[in-house]
């Protein structure tokens, strides 16, 4: 049924064109429209070039409506781009600062953890070196503590010499100092430091979770040899996102903390969401681009991700301005146009384009500066479709 429907509109549009295409070639006085068109074919000509006329079967089908340039309060903005980011502390590089093979599947993007959580196991022959070496380490600290404590009350009594007792202090000292880095090694490994001192030693390592997140990236494959410097997993806790955007330097003295934002995603036609200005960048690139960085309220969140592209404006004052419905603007060679209704009979309307200025955009009106001769109270714009006629028009015009 649906597919018999569309193929009875695609039918009807295609005959519209072509009947608006005709009826563009009539004698004006058919249409007993009241608009006055120059009786020798010149005229006409000139006429029609940027003028069509539509029947009532044509006007039905086209599904036009037809509305007025009003006067509305059209905020001045300042326009800006740029994306959802995140708080430096809610993002994470991890890695294996002492390299090795990894012995474990890496996790998939877009996956959730939490701080702590085991990411992957490596294995490096070093850890085994090390782990021997601090057990050993430890072995001895505790032979050089008793003979310590011994020399040290053998100095109490002067019974040893004082030559030999700091030779003892000094080698306790060191010892101490080689466990602690052994042991800093260790953790920085990520090997259980509670197993080892059981005397337990493992040729592997666990790579932890620092932030509670998602997953943004992850670059691990059983087997691969990881250096230290490679980033094995990026990630990200998107629970304080913000706005990252770009201002233009001529913008500066416009954009200040506390001002309202409205902004949108790249996909999303409405400026529905909304944030707070709480940072000013204090120095341009060479691009000549200022930072400003904006706090989401949290009922604006749903559906956006870090990384996302935006598009936002700041209001900086209103004035009353003529609009016109967005969509009623079309354009044609690089121009704006409305497209006005300047006739009509019981036969047929008559569309004339009016080539117009385009200025602030704002929830779906945009600001126009029109001809100078047109009466606006009087003047009926198209509102709807106004793309139906454009295309007729175009199709006169190459037939």
């Amino acid at each position: 049924m649906n597919l018999s429907l569309n193929k009875n509109i695609s039918v009807a549009m295609l005959a519209l064109l072509f009947l608006a295409a005709c009826g563009n070639k009539q004698q004006s006085a058919e249409s007993n429209t009241t608009v006055e068109t120059s009786a020798n074919s010149k005229d006409t000509a000139a006429t029609n070039a940027k003028q069509i006329i539509f029947t009532s079967e044509q006007y039905r089908l086209a599904g036009i409506a037809t509305g007025a340039v009003e006067m509305r309060n059209l905020s001045n903005i300042v326009k800006l781009n740029g994306m959802i980011d995140v708080e430096p502390q809610s993002t994470a590089i991890v890695s294996a600062p002492l390299g090795g093979y990894i012995k474990t599947a890496g996790l998939l993007p877009g996956q959730a953890v939490r701080k702590g959580q085991v990411l992957a196991t490596i294995e490096n022959p070093e850890f085994i070196n090390m782990q021997q070496d601090y057990l050993e380490s430890k072995g001895r600290l505790l032979y050089l503590e008793q003979e310590y404590k011994r020399q040290q009350k053998l100095r109490e009594e002067d019974v040893n010499s004082a030559k030999t007792f700091q030779q003892v202090a000094s080698e306790y000292r060191v010892m101490q100092a080689r466990i602690n880095g052994l042991e800093q090694k260790i953790a920085l490994a990520g090997i259980s430091r509670t197993a080892l001192q059981s005397g337990k030693i493992t040729r592997t390592a666990n790579l932890y979770a620092p932030i509670s997140g998602f997953i943004k990236t992850s670059n691990v494959s059983i087997g691969k040899y990881a250096n230290p410097t490679d980033v094995l997993f990026e990630l990200i806790n998107k629970d304080d996102l913000h706005l990252a955007l770009n201002a233009l330097e001529k913008d500066l003295g416009k954009i200040q903390v506390g001002q309202t934002v409205k902004f949108s995603s790249a996909n999303e036609n409405n400026f529905n969401r909304t944030a707070k200005i709480f940072l000013v960048g204090k120095s341009t690139g060479d691009d000549r681009i200022i930072p400003v960085y904006c706090h989401i309220e949290k009922q604006y969140e749903n559906g956006l991700l870090p990384g996302m592209y935006v598009k936002a404006w700041i209001e900086t004052g209103t004035e009353k301005q003529y609009a016109a419905p967005s969509e009623a603007i079309v354009q044609l060679e690089g121009k704006d146009y409305l497209i006005v209704q300047t006739g009509q009979s019981s036969t047929g309307y008559t569309f004339q384009l009016e080539e117009i200025i385009k200025g602030t955009e704002q929830e779906g009106y945009t600001a126009v500066t029109l001809p100078q001769n047109m009466n606006i109270e009087k003047t009926k714009v198209v509102v709807k479709n106004a793309y139906a006629i454009l295309s007729a028009l175009k199709n006169s015009e190459e037939e």
